[in-house]
């Protein structure tokens, strides 16, 4: 991929907007450590965890990208993705098990090592949309450092209102696992020479998805609705 290209800043674009997507939940655990700081140490414990848990997302992606060339694992990181992208749908976003600290270096440790745990989803997105271009890896992931510290609460938010965001987002997911899968090396005979099945494949991925996702918010939306047994 030609650095400045089409292709490149779709990428970059690509990037972005799951990092938009998969970094609202990490912005929820940033807030829910630093919440029993006092209000002069919670914009350091922010600033110092997402610092570190970028450096370390940083790290884990670039290490992913170079997984990705091992045979079959490229297809593995797609299938994981699908899966992803399904959550995106379906995530009820609990994150009771988070505890909050009260004093920063404490709740600096939990941003980071949270942030590492929850951030597997997003590791395997940016590897797969960079097309195993490690500056778009570092670009990608730069970029989602304001979105965790600033933009992502509001985004959340966002969502809540206009709830189709959320199926955007889970259908790039949904088509970059799609591509991941078909891109595999092991699977080149197939697909290389057979573009109306490369993307007929990755259509049914995404609209798997989409059609599978909206079914289990709509079976929790009537679990939630309907009234509980003894309490007429």
């Amino acid at each position: 991929m030609e650095v400045f290209s089409t292709t490149y800043f779709l990428a970059l674009i690509n990037i972005i907007f799951i990092d938009l997507i998969l970094a609202g939940d990490n912005a929820i655990v940033i807030g829910m450590a630093a919440r029993k700081l006092p209000q002069h140490l919670q914009k350091k414990a922010i600033l110092f965890g997402t610092s570190g848990a970028i450096l370390l997302r940083i790290l884990a992606t670039l290490v992913v990208v170079q997984l990705l060339s091992i045979p079959y694992l490229h297809a593995i990181g797609g299938l994981l993705l699908i899966f992803i992208s399904y959550k995106v749908l379906t995530d009820d976003g609990n994150h009771d098990t988070i505890t909050a600290k009260d004093s920063l270096w404490p709740a600096v440790g939990t941003i980071v090592v949270a942030d590492a745990a929850m951030g597997l989803d997003n590791v395997i997105a940016v590897a797969g949309a960079s097309q195993q271009h490690m500056g778009l890896v570092v670009i990608g992931l730069l970029i989602s450092i304001p979105i965790v510290m600033w933009g992502s609460t509001l985004f959340i938010k966002i969502m809540d209102k206009l709830p189709w965001i959320a199926y955007v987002g889970a259908a790039i997911l949904a088509y970059t696992a799609g591509k991941m899968i078909t891109d595999e090396l092991a699977f080149e005979a197939v697909f290389v020479d057979q573009l109306w099945l490369k993307y007929g494949f990755i259509a049914i991925v995404v609209v798997g998805v989409l059609l599978l996702g909206h079914h289990t918010q709509q079976k929790k939306a009537q679990k939630i609705s309907q009234p509980v047994a003894g309490n007429k």
